[in-house]
């Protein structure tokens, strides 16, 4: 069984930049599609909002409107990791990101099977 550990989540100003890692242990990653999704302040977790997917081989990546042009995806196969470059970061990023493994290259948080514990992002103005 995959288990998914975020890491890299902390308070940051606003224009800042943060980078979140999400390692997994007990199965390689490389066979999984890797998403990112992110719980707002007063949202349930059920209504996570979709913010990145990267394919199992790092080739193909879509983002949000939201976050396009501001936070990159990639993947470390060999170790087992993927990350979420966030730069120019704004108040409304404030959130807990969580990362997810699934195999579609999915923007719907149904599609992914596995998920981490979430990392908190804060933005402050």
């Amino acid at each position: 069984q995959v288990q998914l550990v975020e890491s890299g989540g902390g308070l940051v100003q606003a224009g800042g930049s943060l980078r979140l890692s999400c390692a997994a242990s007990g199965r390689t990653l490389s066979s999984y599609f890797m998403g990112w999704f992110r719980q707002a302040p007063g949202k349930e977790r059920e209504f996570v909002e979709f913010v990145a997917v990267i394919s199992h081989t790092g080739a193909s990546t879509s983002y949000a409107d939201s976050v396009r042009g501001r936070f990159t995806i990639s993947r470390d196969n060999a170790k087992n990791t993927v990350y979420l470059q966030m730069n120019s970061l704004k108040p409304e990023d404030t959130a807990v990101y969580y990362c997810a493994a699934g195999s579609d290259f999915a923007i719907r948080p149904h599609r992914y099977d596995l998920w981490g514990q979430g990392t908190q992002v804060t933005v402050s103005s």
